[in-house]
């Protein structure tokens, strides 16, 4: 049989288009081809703050029936209504890594295991932004509850193998202490246990430190004392090349109603007194002031500004970037 003259260059377009068919395909691309998959894509979202390069992870989402766990439940009903929001609701999960281009620093760790299958991506979407959790030099906890500390250790390994942990030295004192465990209410349990599971890795290797109030820990990043929450509940202040971001941690819990009515509280909060002139605070400075603000409660990416108008607070999610 004769065959056709080839010329080199329809050869090598040939073993090329076959070394492309030949190679095994993404789970992406094996989405795209197969229809609608129910998974979401990567949930990183970067941008940049002057010199630092931020990157937004979601850890995934903490599904709650906030008229069930919230004061006012009513207002709170009617604040979903009106948002055209149904009940319960998928509470996002925010953790911020900061590349100062020195230090990698993790702002929060997610849930780990801790909250069921809904959550526990970070370390995931940490690879898929281009980043494993070998390179993180610093965690900066805004608090130790179970979706900001949970992701620290897994099984009682640390997650994060060099990673130095900072937290505001109140809330070890409170949620890694036996005398508070015993008298706290039923309710709160659990949140004990799950702290000496999750932090405790990091105390036996000597990696936990501790900061009291205001402190700044490394250029251009500060805390900011938010407590009542927890006793301990810190932000962080990001100032590069004169643009500011505070990382607020649990200020807002759900951005339908607090921004409106910053005296409606949670569960979850220790001292709800506190919580409240707290975010009233917290929220004011962020209206007057105008910087970027980080929540993690607030639906993904959770970047944007506080507005004051007519009375009310209001959110204003930041545009997105196509390109950070």
């Amino acid at each position: 049989m004769k065959f056709p003259f080839v010329s080199a260059a329809m050869l090598a377009l040939a073993v090329s288009a076959c070394s492309i068919t030949a190679k095994p395909a993404s789970p992406l691309a094996h989405s795209v081809a197969t229809g609608w998959v129910a998974q979401q894509a990567p949930g990183f979202y970067r941008f940049r703050l002057g010199d630092f390069r931020i990157t937004v992870l979601s850890d995934g989402t903490a599904p709650r029936d906030l008229p069930k766990i919230m004061s006012k439940p009513e207002a709170v009903r009617a604040a979903f209504t009106a948002s055209h929001q149904a009940l319960p609701v998928e509470l996002s999960i925010n953790a911020y890594l900061i590349d100062t281009g020195e230090k990698r620093i993790l702002v929060d760790t997610g849930a780990g295991v801790l909250f069921g299958p809904s959550s526990g991506y970070l370390v995931a979407n940490l690879h898929a932004g281009g980043y494993s959790a070998e390179d993180i030099d610093v965690i900066l906890l805004t608090h130790i509850h179970g979706d900001h500390s949970g992701g620290l250790s897994i099984g009682g390994k640390p997650v994060f193998p060099k990673a130095i942990v900072y937290v505001d030295r109140r809330d070890p004192a409170h949620w890694l202490s036996a005398e508070e465990e015993a008298k706290a209410p039923a309710n709160r349990r659990t949140t004990f246990v799950q702290s000496h599971q999750t932090v405790d890795p990091y105390v036996r290797a000597g990696r936990l430190q501790t900061f009291d109030g205001p402190t700044e820990l490394f250029p251009g990043i500060r805390t900011v004392p938010e407590y009542g929450h927890t006793p301990g509940l810190t932000g962080y202040m990001l100032e590069s090349e004169g643009k500011q971001l505070l990382l607020w941690g649990d200020i807002i819990h759900a951005a339908e109603v607090q921004f409106a009515d910053p005296t409606l509280t949670i569960d979850y909060d220790v001292d709800p007194v506190m919580a409240i002139a707290t975010r009233q605070r917290v929220l004011q400075g962020a209206a007057r002031q105008g910087y970027l603000v980080g929540g993690a409660h607030l639906s993904f990416p959770g970047i944007g500004h506080v507005r004051f108008d007519n009375g009310r607070y209001a959110w204003v999610p930041a545009p997105y970037q196509a390109k950070p």
